[in-house]
């Protein structure tokens, strides 16, 4: 995702919350939407999903225009910019689901906006890296050295967990990627700016190092596998991003289908194809709670 307006995730979330609908979208032709939900729902009606553009987007068309046809889906994507957005249209009706997210993410927006917006199946994982353009490899990193880290509170923590295994930082015991800027208990130096992480990779030149997800990566042209100092592992990561609804849409007929294809082998080959990089990796299967 790219974001041109410089937002603090707090400023975005009350934005979105007041400015739902114009902030959304303008409004938009629903004639295809239908007007019952969950196992009730047409299958034949439209099925609009928010995503971010890369690689949700990239995945969702690829569905779009070579799978939906034949498997009887109308699928229309609508592509979103921020972390906030996709998932106040999906718990408002403004669009029937979302893929841009991770787990621990989802929980948290939950948990601060009161809503009640569920993970359906998994789709694929992008691992966190760690940029630089005045050094080559982590040790070059010290006393002294600025690190931008995503400021929202479950990528922050898996940042910090990324620089602590890679002896950057050390963390609290038992911190791990719920930490925060108040668990680290030696920053060896280090100073750290706090941004949004769609703003990050435009700031890379202003600090020795920043912790990017790959998305943005992606959006940025870096090369996860090419460029990153230090990346984080995908065997055993909790971070896969899923399809999402809002609780009760799940037995979705459409959605149950777009579940399917989502998890077929025409997009793990599309994904290992396209992003050969490294910066998106197939994490097909349920999400684990």
């Amino acid at each position: 995702m790219r974001t041109t307006a410089k937002l603090t995730a707090a400023l975005a979330a009350a934005a979105a919350l007041t400015l739902g609908v114009t902030a959304c979208s303008a409004p938009s032709d629903t004639s295809g939407s239908s007007s019952k939900k969950g196992k009730d729902a047409d299958p034949a009606a439209k099925l609009v999903v928010a995503a971010s553009p890369t690689p949700h987007g990239d995945i969702l068309n690829f569905v779009r225009d070579h799978l939906a046809a034949k498997a009887g889906l109308k699928l229309e994507v609508k592509e979103f910019n921020d972390y906030v957005l996709p998932n106040t249209a999906t718990q408002n009706g403004e669009v029937d689901a979302n893929f841009f997210q991770h787990k621990p993410y989802l929980d948290d927006f939950n948990k601060k906006n009161k809503t009640d917006i569920v993970p359906v199946v998994n789709v694929e994982i992008e691992p966190l890296g760690l940029y630089s353009k005045k050094g080559k490899k982590v040790a070059d990193l010290g006393s002294g050295s600025t690190i931008a880290v995503p400021n929202d509170a479950t990528n922050e923590g898996r940042a910090l967990k990324l620089l602590a295994d890679n002896g950057v930082i050390k963390l609290k015991d038992g911190v791990g990627a719920a930490a925060r800027l108040s668990d680290v208990e030696d920053k060896k130096g280090v100073e750290f700016t706090e941004l949004e992480a769609a703003q990050i990779p435009s700031r890379l030149a202003d600090v020795d190092a920043a912790v990017i997800n790959g998305n943005f990566a992606i959006s940025a042209k870096l090369s996860p596998a090419k460029d990153a100092i230090a990346l984080e592992k995908a065997d055993g990561n909790p971070y896969a991003n899923f399809l999402a609804v809002k609780k009760g849409n799940e037995a979705d007929p459409r959605i149950t289908k777009l579940a399917q294809l989502l998890n077929s082998d025409e997009v793990k080959k599309f994904i290992q194809e396209k992003f050969s990089n490294g910066a998106v990796i197939p994490a097909f299967g349920p999400v684990k709670s």
